[in-house]
């Protein structure tokens, strides 16, 4: 397995709504492996094939967040469902903004459902942290970073920030998700 280069936000890629896995073969065997050992290297607790420049529904989580009973590590086209209302609202980061961790608001519970590697259909139940995760890489399929969640004075203050960064494209903009 490869670790590979995380992109950062101004790339195109994590802007893209990313197309569903549709060959379950060696190829994506060695992509879901290269998401684990990347995501493993950064010591993430998730990270989406677009983050790493590929345009797939899939993503990797750490086995070990509280609650993953399952020690699942990866989901490939995920369907979430949330089986209530209620709501936390807490520190969330992301590996394609480095430095930066903002209170996001998402829903406390998930059910989210898609395949293992092999094809095989999977359902994780998740609360509190875990929940957060899966839906934080679940936007990154959908073209949507966590800062896209916050309020417009916070985006811009963000956005702000960012365009100060070395590693940040002077072209960065809030989606409009």
């Amino acid at each position: 397995m490869t670790v590979l280069d995380i992109r950062k936000v101004g790339d195109p890629v994590l802007r893209r709504v990313a197309e569903p896995v549709t060959v379950f073969d060696a190829e994506l065997h060695k992509l879901v492996g290269d998401l684990n050992e990347t995501l493993e290297q950064s010591r993430g607790a998730g990270l989406a094939a677009p983050q790493i420049g590929v345009s797939l529904r899939l993503f990797a989580i750490n086995p070990d967040l509280p609650g993953n009973d399952a020690r699942l590590d990866h989901l490939i086209n995920p369907g979430l469902e949330f089986p209530d209302d209620d709501e936390q609202d807490g520190p969330e980061g992301c590996l394609s903004i480095p430095g930066i961790y903002l209170d996001t608001k998402r829903r406390m519970n998930v059910v989210a459902r898609g395949l293992t590697k092999h094809g095989d259909p999977v359902q994780i139940v998740g609360a509190g942290l875990l929940a957060r995760c899966i839906q934080h890489e679940t936007d990154h399929l959908d073209g949507v970073l966590f800062i896209d969640r916050q309020d417009a004075a916070g985006q811009e203050r963000i956005l702000a920030t960012l365009r100060e960064a070395a590693w940040a494209d002077a072209q960065l903009k809030v989606s409009p998700h």
